[in-house]
């Protein structure tokens, strides 16, 4: 296996020797996740979980303005709640928060997304969302990380507690894959294929079939 394909489980092994204790603004930040996902996860009728068509918009549960917090949004979210958020965008300010935890240059993060730098600082600034192929792109890029924290998660090494999911994937996605003839993975989230065969080849990682 190469080192670019190394799993996130394993890289946590490496970093045990490495302990950092999180700031107060991160834990802070921690907490308003979790409440967050606790407000805005839509509720099942009769103890099943939600359907298609048990729908609501995605505005009656506005997503949540911290990375974490969308992240977990989106796991709680129905199909029709996906759609809405694919149409709606992301906030530019998840994005920016996206880019430094994922220890990469904004300026990077808006290329690898198809998005002016200048658009996408204008609409931070107006709390504004970014929409269209670039939304899209950011959506998946947020997939991405949900990936990895599960991989994270469901390892049984204790070293991946203070595993940072984040940072990892921001590197990653910069490293060459050979599964993707060369390229890298950032290379290839601007298109709603290219981050399929992307999240694949990191789902892919976690059992092994990768080598």
């Amino acid at each position: 296996m190469s080192k670019a394909a190394k799993t996130p489980a394993k890289a946590a092994g490496r970093a045990a020797a490495k302990p950092s204790g999180p700031g107060k603004t991160a834990v802070r930040e921690s907490r308003l996740d979790v409440r967050e996902a606790r407000v805005h996860a839509p509720s099942s009728k009769r103890g099943r979980g939600p359907s298609v068509k048990d729908a609501a918009p995605l505005e009656l549960y506005e997503a949540p303005a911290t990375l974490n917090g969308y992240i977990a949004y989106l796991r709680t979210a129905t199909p029709l709640q996906r759609v809405a958020a694919e149409r709606e965008g992301v906030p530019a300010q998840v994005v920016k928060h996206m880019a430094t935890s994922m220890d990469v240059p904004a300026v990077r993060m808006f290329n690898i997304l198809g998005v002016a730098k200048a658009t996408a600082e204008s609409k931070a600034a107006q709390q504004a969302r970014i929409a269209g192929a670039s939304g899209q792109a950011a959506l998946g890029v947020l997939c991405l990380l949900a990936i990895v924290k599960d991989i994270v998660k469901e390892s049984t090494d204790a070293a991946t507690q203070d595993f940072d999911s984040a940072k990892w994937l921001g590197r990653w996605i910069e490293q060459p894959q050979a599964a993707l003839g060369g390229q890298r993975p950032a290379d290839l989230l601007d298109t709603p294929t290219g981050y399929s065969v992307v999240a694949r080849l990191l789902g892919s990682l976690q059992s092994g079939a990768y080598q």
